[in-house]
């Protein structure tokens, strides 16, 4: 691990600290479980339809919040650990946040990681208003092969909502001068606070197009 992930690593890990301090001061804890006919991400089906089973943990005190998502779904990469802090909150309608996401994968079989928090970490800052939100990604840390392939990837995705219906367009850029950005179009309904559907389909993409996925998702809470 460079000096850099180092760095990067140990104050995300004070950040988890002060987030594990959240529930003696009366934060909230919030936990759900997820099963789904596959893993999408960002566009691409991670799971070669394979079902994916996740899961989370979220301590949140005031706007300050920290927490686990893990996924088995990735077919490439094996079981995933996202490990996440954040702030966000509202001012006259308008919604933010920011927060630092370290992706984990404890098999090491993705690319160049080894298992360890700084692995790969991205950035991510999200402004809404209303029913329209956009949220841009940026790797800080990690040239982690696969979709994300260089530590200059970003991805940009811009959604809104209309009743029990999303449309969101997302935007990979690979960085290092590639010409082989991709941008992707999905559309979602929520049945219920429970069951959700997701066709996502891409609108440019260089080289062999993947095929469109359709996910359905159920959700529920960990009380």
């Amino acid at each position: 691990m460079t000096f850099t992930k180092k760095l990067l690593a140990g104050a995300f890990a004070v950040a988890l600290s002060a987030g594990a301090i959240v529930p003696a001061a009366n934060a909230e804890v919030a936990a759900s479980a997820t099963v789904a006919t596959s893993y999408l991400w960002r566009g691409f089906d991670l799971g070669s339809g394979t079902p994916a089973a996740s899961a989370d943990l979220v301590f949140s005190e005031g706007g300050a919040y920290a927490g686990l998502w893990v996924s088995s779904g990735d077919t490439t990469a094996g079981t995933e650990f996202d490990i996440f802090a954040g702030y966000g909150g509202e001012i006259e309608g308008f919604s933010y946040d920011i927060n630092v996401t370290s992706y984990v994968y404890p098999t090491g079989d993705f690319e160049s990681t080894d298992g360890q928090i700084g692995d790969f970490m991205e950035v991510i800052v999200s402004l809404g208003y209303g029913p329209v939100s956009v949220s841009y990604y940026d790797n800080i840390a990690g040239e982690t092969g696969g979709y994300a392939a260089n530590e200059d990837y970003s991805y940009i995705n811009a959604s809104v909502g209309v009743g029990s219906w999303s449309f969101a367009i997302g935007d990979h850029d690979w960085g290092g001068g590639s010409n082989d950005d991709a941008t992707h179009f999905d559309v979602g309904y929520s049945y219920n606070d429970n069951l959700s559907f997701t066709l996502s389909s891409w609108i440019d993409y260089t080289g062999d197009e993947p095929s469109p996925s359709f996910i359905v998702s159920y959700s529920i809470p960990i009380e």
